[in-house]
């Protein structure tokens, strides 16, 4: 991918065809991602389940799907996306702190892979479910380890004051719990401690205490035989140090190679974050005083990582002539709110209306957490594979937003 095409397509042809703001995917960066973490752990054979809130596009699991991937999946909703585009319901695991009675029946009906239980309540809540269907649930206890992810304080889920997991303290009773529910089979551990990894040793600390609870548990009693070990491997959005694939197996190999556990993976970002840009068009050039404004027309209901984790995305004009001077820019969309704004002091070359500018490694968290503030239309999404492309969503105007809201019966 450079800054001028994704693949063999060239993205001033994508803005002509689609418009802009636009996601574009590349399929090979798909398919290299997956392939590569596959072939790093395969002495392991895990089963490799896509994250489906990184990006719920079907077309993006369908990719997965057919290269052998299930699905980790965290709603009702990611669950139906799931089933809808292939994904073996054999396949698919249901995390979340949060899980409703719905979502447990639906979930249970298609014949899941595992359940994340993440609560002593949850776990009463599903033998409640496996009971009304005649059933017995599989499930996995995610644990929370307290290990410090070193990761961005809202993407980090693996130290005791979040909300994720059974506290170390809490395990006991857990189990406890376990003995005496009939309607659901403990047969797995499970763990995550955030997203965005730069580093192995918190993985090596989680892997650590989680080893000891395997062999602690089997110990008491319990069959374990499957373990789910997360996902958050990061990427690189900057200037980021990267985690070695073989290096991470080898922690795995470390820690879990003579416990003979059927191993599961969640990899979200890792897979679809690099594989996607936002292609945006510049607006209006604003020189001032003290800041010079470059107002694009993607904004920040379409990727909110800067405004919401203050998250660095590369920022690259589209066929800039090499070697062009440059001047510091603030990067911002049209949204009326200070807190819409891509990059700080970004050096670019002298921009003019109609640029086309290309936001990078924003395959993950980009599309699946955009909105309409401002009654902005949901952007749409492109595939390329090779020198072929293909719309993979439409948009969502204005006049199909206003059609979503109803009238009260009174005012008809």
């Amino acid at each position: 991918m450079s800054a001028a095409n994704v693949e063999a397509v060239p993205l001033a042809r994508l803005a002509e065809a689609y418009g802009t703001p636009l996601y574009v995917y590349s399929r090979a960066a798909l398919r290299q991602a997956y392939g590569a973490l596959k072939e790093a752990l395969l002495p392991f054979d895990p089963l490799i389940c896509y994250a489906v809130k990184a990006n719920g596009n079907l077309s993006i699991i369908r990719e997965f799907a057919e290269l052998g991937a299930g699905a980790d999946v965290v709603s009702e909703g990611e669950i139906k996306r799931a089933l809808a585009a292939g994904v073996d319901a054999g396949k698919i695991i249901f995390s979340g702190v949060g899980k409703s009675r719905h979502a447990m029946e639906e979930a249970a009906v298609a014949g899941i892979y595992q359940f994340n239980v993440e609560s002593i309540p949850e776990l009463h809540l599903l033998n409640a479910v496996g009971r009304e269907q005649g059933r017995k649930l599989p499930i996995a206890l995610r644990v929370n380890p307290d290990v410090d992810p070193r990761t961005h304080a809202k993407i980090a889920t693996g130290h005791k004051e979040s909300k994720f997991g059974i506290e170390m303290t809490q395990i006991g009773l857990a189990l406890d719990a376990v003995r005496g529910l009939p309607h659901v089979d403990l047969c797995g551990l499970a763990v995550h401690i955030g997203s965005q990894l730069t580093e192995l040793e918190p993985f090596d600390l989680a892997f650590a205490t989680v080893a000891g609870l395997v062999r602690d548990w089997r110990a008491a009693g319990f069959d374990i035989r499957r373990l789910d070990i997360g996902g958050g491997i990061g990427i690189r959005y900057r200037d980021e140090s990267l985690i070695d694939l073989s290096a991470y197996a080898g922690l795995i190999g470390k820690h879990f190679g003579k416990l003979d556990l059927r191993l599961a993976l969640e990899p979200g970002r890792f897979l679809v974050g690099p594989a996607g840009i936002l292609l945006s068009r510049v607006m209006i050039v604003k020189p001032g005083v003290a800041k010079n404004f470059l107002i694009i027309d993607a904004a920040m209901n379409d990727l909110i990582r800067p405004a919401m984790y203050d998250a660095w995305h590369d920022i690259v004009p589209v066929n800039a002539p090499p070697g062009a001077a440059t001047e510091n820019w603030e990067v911002v969309g049209p949204v009326c709110e200070t807190g819409d704004l891509f990059g700080h002091d970004r050096p670019l070359p002298a921009p003019a209306p109609g640029d086309l500018v290309a936001i990078l490694s924003a395959g993950a968290y980009g599309a699946s957490m955009s909105s309409t503030y401002n009654a902005r239309t949901l952007v749409p999404e492109v595939m390329v594979d090779g020198d072929q492309f293909a719309l993979i969503r439409r948009p969502v105007g204005i006049e199909e937003q206003i059609a979503w809201d109803v009238a009260p019966v009174w005012s008809r």
